[in-house]
């Protein structure tokens, strides 16, 4: 399904009424409806409080009302506009509501008069503004929005609520926190992204006839990751299969006092179905490695005496990939050095298996995003949002450093979609910017919003696991993207999966590996 900004809907609407010539008051109607009707699914008759605004997202409050008021309901509206004001199809609507006999005062009296008007069994419909808001909400609006907040009482947001931004997701202003949020035809990015998901409740996307070629057209460049979609890209087990049909990973991980980030990935790599791992690990760990691998092979690389790879392990890195490894997976535990730097800038212009980096391995190449466009070969990046503020820090030079760098991290989490959309089709890469959601961004302008995933998951190793997993299927010969979504979408899923059993507080990495089985049974169900 895809995911839309405010302009991407309004085209949407356009090219209905033009091209399929459906009215827009229709769309009103039908939107309207389906807000009353999910209404009426949710709760007993009770009061209903509906605050409108002065433009389509009102016009569809003021159908909600009419319709509630026809079925018996208590419908009282409160317009935070001059009804004068209100425009095409929201006046039809509005003119329409008082013939039914809705009430409709101004929303000065709902705030002046709060304490009486919010009584028990009582429910706030959100109807002031949709996905067109463009500016900060300030003054008496901010007050609105403020007074409906407080009132303790359930609210059900039409489309989204009111001061979020649609294509980001952040607040501007103020905004509602609703319990539910009524959609229309596709859900908008910011139900997702936060602090909009936070916002948003319960999301119902409910269908008010957009045609389904619209809301498929290729021009909608976001998708939301679901099993529907991901269950098809599980690579089939053939009878007659040997491990060498599933993939030989590569994993240069692990350092002193980070050995466990190496397992992890290596465990999380097997359990997604790769047929061999193997893993790369400093020649003075070997004994640490290798009291604890089972199912794992290793490689012993020269390092520098500290339990960090050495520069003198190309030789050996490269070799191996030229003649074994079907994917190569580097960074996890594996600390930051010039001569990690080094190697993986080698391995980048080099390589000819497919790379996924993250962790250390991000860090180490710090400001130098210009490796990656040396690839010969399909790159996977994996970073969390600090990573990736290091990652396109370009040296800024004494203390500015570290305020530069809280600046870039707000910058990305504040639009997470640009930030790797902007980046893959920059430097060629697949990016998956974890945190919350995970964003999966490639070359070529695709990007897709994960919808699998819990708080629980916020523990060491869990980046870990996921970067094991994608390179097992990435191993098993599915596309870099195809990879990243299942990828994604199967590690937030094994969460879930863990945290129904274990918690969310006491969840840890590897109960997510130990969960992936479970998964793999679900998506196969």
């Amino acid at each position: 399904m895809k995911a839309v900004t405010a302009e991407e809907m309004r085209r949407i609407d356009r090219d209905t009424i033009d091209e399929f010539d459906i009215p827009a008051l229709l769309l009103m109607e039908r939107a309207g409806l389906s807000v009353a009707d999910r209404i009426m699914e949710i709760y007993s008759p009770r009061k209903v409080i509906v605050a409108c605004g002065s433009g389509n997202n009102g016009g569809d409050g003021m159908v909600a009302a009419r319709i509630l008021r026809d079925e018996g309901w208590n419908v009282s509206v409160f317009l935070a506009s001059d009804p004068n004001k209100l425009k095409n199809e929201a006046q039809l609507q509005y003119q329409a509501a008082l013939r039914f006999g809705v009430p409709v005062n101004n929303s000065a009296m709902l705030i002046e008069h709060a304490s009486e008007l919010f009584r028990p069994h009582t429910i706030i419909i959100d109807a002031l503004f949709g996905t067109g808001l463009s500016k900060e909400i300030r003054g008496r609006y901010s007050e609105l929005i403020n007074v409906l907040n407080k009132s303790g009482l359930p609210i059900v947001a039409i489309d989204i609520p009111s001061g979020i931004s649609s294509d980001t997701g952040q607040a501007m202003g103020d905004a509602i926190s609703a319990d539910y949020t009524i959609t229309f035809g596709l859900p908008k990015r910011g139900h997702f992204l936060h602090p909009g998901a936070g916002h948003t409740g319960k999301l119902f996307i409910e269908n008010i006839g957009f045609p389904h070629k619209v809301l498929s057209s290729e021009r909608l460049k976001v998708e939301l990751l679901d099993k529907v979609n991901l269950a098809p890209l599980i690579p089939v087990r053939k009878k007659n299969s040997h491990k060498g049909d599933y993939g030989h990973v590569l994993l240069v991980a692990g350092s002193r006092g980070k050995t466990g980030a190496a397992f992890l990935a290596a465990k999380a790599c097997l359990r997604a179905g790769a047929g061999v791992v193997t893993m790369g690990i400093p020649e003075s760990l070997a004994s640490v490695f290798q009291s604890r691998v089972t199912e794992e092979m290793t490689l012993i690389l020269p390092d520098k005496g500290d339990g960090t790879l050495s520069k003198k392990a190309l030789v050996k890195i490269l070799k191996f990939i030229e003649n074994s490894a079907d994917v190569i997976a580097i960074g996890p535990g594996a600390g930051v050095s010039k001569d990690m730097r080094e190697i993986i800038e080698t391995i980048i212009s080099h390589s000819s298996a497919p790379v996924i980096i993250d962790a250390d391995g991000l860090n180490s190449l710090k400001g130098n995003i210009k490796a990656f466009r040396k690839a010969r070969v399909p790159i996977i990046l994996t970073p969390h949002p600090g990573e990736m503020a290091r990652l396109m820090d370009q040296e800024s030079p004494g203390n500015a450093r570290s305020s530069l760098h809280s600046e870039v991290m707000d910058r990305i989490e504040k639009d997470r979609i640009h930030t790797a959309e902007s980046f893959a089709k920059s430097t060629g890469v697949h990016l998956v910017l974890k945190g919350v959601p995970t964003v999966i961004a490639s070359p070529h302008g695709r990007v897709f919003i994960n919808s699998t995933g819990n708080p629980g998951m916020s523990t060491a190793g869990a980046g870990d696991v996921l970067t094991g997993m994608i390179a097992g299927f990435l191993g098993q010969g599915l596309s870099p993207l195809d990879a990243c979504t299942l990828g994604v979408y199967m590690h937030g899923l094994a969460g879930d999966i863990a945290a129904s059993d274990k918690g969310e507080h006491s969840l840890i990495a590897s109960d997510i590996i130990a969960s992936i089985p479970s998964a793999f049974n679900i998506m196969k169900s």
